[in-house]
């Protein structure tokens, strides 16, 4: 398994200073070109029983050169070694959510055609899988259930357009999303929407996090925009990865989703150009609000 990490700033963000857990021995990761094999499945269950483990995150991860101030940048040749890199860094952080109602609350953004649903539910599977406890201890929760609904797109002054440009920022609810946002922080559980894209439409309350669910990945499109409500969006996630792609590649593959949903050739192309493609140019100059950016990896590979 090869990972690396390119770690930019030397400061306080986890993957700067963090703790190893090698054969039960804690290390700790000051040397740039240290290796570590990630962790059977049983060792894992074990990490979450140490106590000594509460305030340590581990890694696979090797530190390479500095970038750019304030990201870590990890990569790596497959996907499957990218999953295990990160429920890896998340796994210890659960030792330390010891209140009922306490979360660690994720925002994972990208454009369209990043793999952000993917990346997201593989996470979570993975940390479910491989919890001692008996209820699930993550949950995804999609931006997708906060857009607008049809009929208030209708309502705007200029519905064609509203409709042509649907998944543009000012066709989502932001504030319905921070407020979701605020419950879970205060509360520990919410109901929040989902998209049925069957019929066009959030689906109110099909989405349950509840007090179990010590970890919540919040993904979407937006997360990271420094505009209006966006801005307190962004404020409130605890930890923000980012997924890089080339637009180009992450455009055909919106390409293919639209026309595997039965737009003609020629509409799914516009449809990209028109709005898919201005809608990713902006969403990946919020990169730089990314605690940890995550370069894109072929699902195939």
């Amino acid at each position: 398994m090869e990972i690396a990490l390119s770690q930019v700033r030397g400061g306080s963000y986890p993957f700067a200073h963090q703790g190893l857990l090698v054969s039960g021995m804690r290390q700790h990761m000051y040397c740039v070109n240290s290796w570590l094999s990630s962790p059977s499945k049983k060792q894992i269950r074990l990490l979450l029983h140490q106590e000594y483990y509460s305030n340590v995150r581990p890694s696979c991860l090797k530190v390479l050169s500095c970038s750019k101030k304030g990201t870590s940048v990890l990569e790596a040749r497959a996907i499957e070694e990218i999953y295990d890199a990160l429920v890896e860094h998340v796994l210890p952080v659960i030792t330390t959510l010891n209140q009922p109602k306490t979360k660690y609350i994720i925002g994972l953004a990208g454009p369209p055609g990043a793999g952000k649903s993917t990346l997201a539910a593989e996470v979570v599977r993975r940390l479910n899988m491989i919890s001692p406890q008996k209820d699930e201890i993550a949950a995804v929760l999609p931006m997708d259930g906060f857009h607008l609904y049809r009929s208030q797109l209708d309502g705007m002054e200029d519905p064609n357009e509203a409709h042509a440009r649907r998944g543009a920022p000012w066709t989502f609810n932001p504030g319905l999303l921070l407020k979701c946002l605020h419950s879970l922080r205060t509360q520990g559980s919410v109901f929040a929407p989902s998209f049925d894209h069957g019929v066009g439409d959030p689906v109110e309350n099909d989405v349950y996090i509840g007090l179990q669910h010590k970890i919540v990945i919040v993904e979407g499109n937006y997360l990271f925009l420094e505009e209006g409500i966006w801005k307190e969006v962004c404020s409130m996630f605890d930890e923000k990865w980012f997924i890089d792609i080339d637009l180009n590649t992450s455009m055909q593959r919106v390409l293919h989703r639209h026309i595997a949903t039965g737009k003609e050739n020629d509409v799914a192309k516009w449809r990209v150009d028109y709005n898919d493609r201005p809608n990713g140019e902006l969403i990946m100059k919020s990169k730089q609000k990314a605690d940890l950016i995550i370069k894109s990896v072929d699902f195939r590979s």
